[in-house]
């Protein structure tokens, strides 16, 4: 209806049907949360136009940032804080229970990052002084099919797109099609119904199985939460598409990286820009000196960890990146550091193998429940349970998974359509007809098996 909607409306009237839409979409969750989301941009927008307009626009900008990351911040932590403190001096005979249980709002992680990053850039005088309708601000923090779990949008990319009215064509509605059926593949069919339930038994009770097993659900929780997160991206980039709107890749093929500035330029790629020109650069990056630089990756890791979730597992996952990090700035010379545009080789492949198992290391403390849990599931990693065999359906889904990452590498650098000869250009169409109505089957055939995204209500 949206879509129908989007299309046959004049486009002066198109931010209205998206605004209503992605409102509406916002509301059938928990209905009073609309509110929360309405004042927080309510607020900032009028933050936004004293930081345009006024002298004290630095006061403003803090009073916006203030705001906006303090509802976050009481809302994902107050919480899990005032748990600890129960439990320290315990308050309810140690038991969280008395307190009261408050849900996350939808992707408020998400919309703080964009509130934010577009309150310093307007700042910075990086979205030009004219000012920006409301309607147009709202949605463009609100935009519905990227609002739960991105990608982290920036004005420049975005505002001038929502002033257009989007942009639609036959090769955009091909593409979002695509985007659509692949990213619903990848988390229903690959992370929900092949990868989710091993993962969840095994993490269910760390330390319990044999090493064999340990080892074969980190694999797989690897593979599970890229195909569920990149699953989202593609699924939101596709319904943009197919509103016209373009929005920026999340994911490029990551477990080929060669080290960890390459992981974070290749892993929610979005995150990972924010946290690099709104909090590594303004902390000094590395500009002031070999070990200031230091201090800075592994602060900014430590607070992304934290941004992921109030547990000290989450700090421990942040930590271990700002880690990796630091030490391969301090081993490797800046012209040296890996990066997306650097082409792979058959030599790479002893760095990639390595550093993959140390990225899935640190998953262990990113699944687990809580730090106590990570730490058993550590030691089951290392044999402290014995042997029992290695799981073979679980391997096997395992090693289908690593076989479609360089594949899924290999569709996104192939040749477009409109590269293909014209004589050619009809068999291509029955085959890539042929094979999503394929990939739609078995994506209904999972379906009873889905689940929440890893990142819902985030």
């Amino acid at each position: 209806i949206v879509l129908l909607l989007h299309r046959t409306v004049p486009r002066r009237a198109r931010v209205g049907i998206l605004l209503g839409a992605s409102l509406l979409f916002y509301a059938l969750w928990i209905p009073p949360y609309l509110l929360l989301l309405l004042a927080d941009i309510g607020v900032n927008y009028v933050l936004l136009r004293a930081i345009q307009q006024s002298r004290h626009r630095k006061l403003w900008l803090c009073i916006s940032i203030i705001f906006t990351l303090g509802l976050l911040g009481g809302f994902k932590y107050a919480m899990p804080v005032a748990t600890a403190v129960a439990g320290w001096w315990g308050w309810g005979n140690g038991s969280p229970d008395f307190l009261p249980h408050v849900i996350l709002p939808l992707g408020i992680s998400f919309y703080s990052f964009q509130i934010v990053g577009f309150a310093i850039d307007t700042y910075r005088r990086e979205t030009g002084d004219e000012p920006i309708p409301l309607s147009r601000y709202a949605l463009f923090i609100a935009f519905f099919p990227q609002l739960i779990a991105g990608p982290i949008l920036r004005g420049q990319e975005m505002l001038p797109q929502l002033a257009r009215g989007g942009r639609v064509s036959p090769d955009r509605d091909r593409r979002g099609i695509r985007f659509l059926a692949w990213g619903l593949f990848k988390k229903v069919v690959l992370s929900d119904f092949l990868l989710a339930p091993f993962v969840n038994i095994v993490f269910l009770s760390p330390g319990d199985a044999g090493f064999e097993t340990h080892w074969i659900a980190i694999y797989a929780f690897a593979f599970q939460i890229y195909f569920d997160f990149s699953g989202y991206t593609d699924m939101a980039r596709g319904l943009a598409l197919l509103l016209g709107y373009g929005l920026p890749e999340n994911f490029l093929d990551p477990y080929l990286s060669r080290g960890p500035a390459e992981l974070w330029s290749r892993w929610h790629i979005t995150l990972s820009r924010w946290l690099r020109d709104y909090l590594y650069i303004p902390l000094g990056g590395n500009r002031l000196g070999l070990t200031r630089t230091h201090i800075n990756l592994i602060l900014t890791m430590l607070l992304g960890g934290l941004w992921h979730g109030a547990g000290w597992n989450f700090i421990a996952w942040g930590g271990m990146h700002g880690i990796l990090l630091s030490l391969e700035r301090a081993i490797s010379s800046r012209s040296n550091l890996s990066r997306v545009g650097t082409p792979l080789r058959w030599k790479d492949a002893p760095r990639i193998f390595v550093f993959f198992h140390l990225t899935c290391l640190s998953y262990v403390f990113f699944r687990a429940d809580s730090l106590a849990d990570a730490l058993d599931f550590m030691g089951g990693l290392f044999g402290s349970a014995g042997r029992e065999g290695v799981p073979f359906l679980p391997a096997l889904t395992v090693l289908l998974c690593a076989a479609l990452h360089p594949l899924e590498r290999w569709v996104r650098t192939h040749p477009s359509p409109t590269a293909i000869p014209a004589a050619d250009l009809g068999w291509s169409r029955v085959m890539e007809a042929a094979v999503l109505g394929l990939v739609l089957a078995a994506v209904v055939a999972a379906s009873g098996t889905g689940a929440e995204f890893i990142y819902f209500q985030f």
